[in-house]
C-alpha cells in the first residue's frame, strides 16, 4: 500500500478535519481562555487523528501487503479466500467475504460446466463405439464383394475409421490417467502392432517399411503408444512424394537415461519455419493447404497432447523435399517405472 495514494484516498477527511479545527479555534476567540488552552485543544485533536490514521495505514497496509504476497505466490489464486487470514477492519472483512461468495460461485458454476463436459463425453465415447458397428460390418461386405469399387469404398472406410478413432483419442485426451496401464512392453510389439493396424493402406499405397534394432523395452502404455504410431505413420502416407515410393524406417537406441525411437520417412518434408508449430491444434502449415492434401491438423497435436501426459517426449525434425524424423523418447527410471 501506497502511503501517498492512502493519505489521497483520505483527503476529504484531513480537510474535514482541517476545518473543525479552524472552527473550534474560530469560536474560542471571543473567550478569555488562556494562550495554552487555545492552542492545546486543536493540536490534541489533530494529534489524535493522526495517530488515528497512522494505526490505520500500518494495519492496512500489513494486511494487504500479505494479501498481494500470498496472491503472488498462489499457484491456484481463486484460493486466496481460503487462505488468507481474517482482517480486523471493516473493509477488509467485507472484501474476504465477498472473496468467498465469489469463490462459491465459481465453483459451482465451474462444476456444473464439469458435468456438463462429461457427460458429452461420455456420449460421443458411445457415439463412436456405435459406429464403429456400422464401420465393421461394411468392410465384412466388401471382403466378401471385392472389386475395384469396393476397394475405392473400403479406402473411405479406413478414412472413417481414422477419424473415428481420433475422436475417441481426443475425447480421452483430458483424462488419460483414468485410461491408461503402464507396463514394460517390448518396442517391435508395439511397431508391429501399428503396422498390422495399417497395413491396408500400407500395401494400397505401396510403402516400404525398414524395421530393425526394436529389441528394447520401455514401460508406457501399449494401446496409447499403437495409437501415436499410427498417427505417424498415416501423416508420412498422407504426404508422400507423388514421384517415388514412400519409405518408412522404424528403429530404436538405448541410451543411458532413456529409450529412443525413430520413425523417418522420405515424404515431402516440412518447411523450416514451420516445424516448430506442427504440434499446435488446428495447424495445417503449407502441405495441409496442397490439393489433395486436406489436413485438420489434429494429428499431431494429439499425439503431442498423449505423448506429455504419458511422461514421453516427442521431438521432430524434417527438411523440406527430403523427408521427417520423429523421435519418441521414453525416460528410464522415471515416474512410469512406479505404476
Amino acid at each position: 500500500m501506497n502511503v501517498k495514494k492512502f493519505f489521497h484516498d483520505k483527503m476529504v477527511g484531513i480537510l474535514l478535519m482541517i476545518f473543525v479545527l479552524g472552527t473550534i479555534e474560530i469560536f474560542l476567540i471571543p473567550y478569555q481562555y488562556g494562550i495554552f488552552i487555545k492552542i492545546y485543544i486543536p493540536i490534541s485533536i489533530l494529534l489524535f487523528y493522526i495517530v488515528t490514521l497512522t494505526i490505520e495505514y500500518f494495519t492496512k497496509k500489513q494486511y494487504y501487503n500479505n494479501f498481494e504476497d500470498t496472491l503472488n505466490e498462489l499457484e491456484d489464486k481463486y484460493l486466496i479466500s481460503e487462505i488468507v487470514k481474517e482482517p480486523d477492519f471493516i473493509e477488509g472483512k467485507i472484501l474476504r467475504n465477498s472473496l468467498e461468495k465469489i469463490n462459491k460461485s465459481m465453483i459451482e458454476n465451474v462444476n456444473q460446466y464439469k458435468y456438463i463436459q462429461e457427460d458429452y463425453k461420455d456420449y460421443i465415447e458411445l457415439w463412436i463405439h456405435e459406429i464403429k458397428i456400422p464401420i465393421s460390418a461394411s468392410k465384412m461386405i466388401i471382403e466378401n464383394n471385392k472389386n475395384e469399387v469396393t476397394k475405392s469404398i473400403n479406402e473411405e472406410l479406413n478414412k472413417v475409421e481414422n477419424y473415428v478413432e481420433q475422436a475417441l483419442y481426443y475425447a480421452r485426451s483430458n483424462t488419460v490417467e483414468k485410461d491408461y496401464y503402464v507396463k514394460k512392453v517390448n518396442l517391435k510389439d508395439i511397431v508391429n502392432e501399428s503396422i498390422k493396424k495399417n497395413r491396408s493402406v500400407l500395401i494400397n499405397e505401396k510403402v516400404s517399411i525398414n524395421i530393425h534394432d526394436l529389441e528394447l523395452e520401455v514401460n508406457t502404455d501399449n494401446k496409447w503408444i499403437v495409437f501415436i504410431l499410427s498417427q505417424i505413420v498415416q501423416n508420412s502416407i498422407k504426404y508422400k512424394k507423388q514421384d517415388r515410393n514412400l519409405e518408412i524406417e522404424v528403429y530404436g537406441k538405448a541410451c543411458k537415461e532413456n529409450v529412443i525411437l525413430y520413425i523417418k520417412d522420405n515424404g515431402i518434408g516440412i518447411k523450416k519455419g514451420e516445424i516448430t508449430r506442427v504440434f499446435e491444434k488446428g495447424f495445417t502449415g503449407t502441405n495441409g493447404r496442397i490439393i489433395g492434401k486436406k489436413s485438420t491438423g489434429i494429428g499431431l497435436y494429439l499425439c503431442k497432447n498423449l505423448c506429455s501426459k504419458l511422461g514421453i517426449a516427442i521431438e521432430l525434425n524434417s527438411i523440406q523435399n527430403e523427408g521427417t524424423e520423429i523421435r519418441l523418447v521414453f525416460p528410464k527410471g522415471s515416474f512410469m517405472n512406479l505404476m
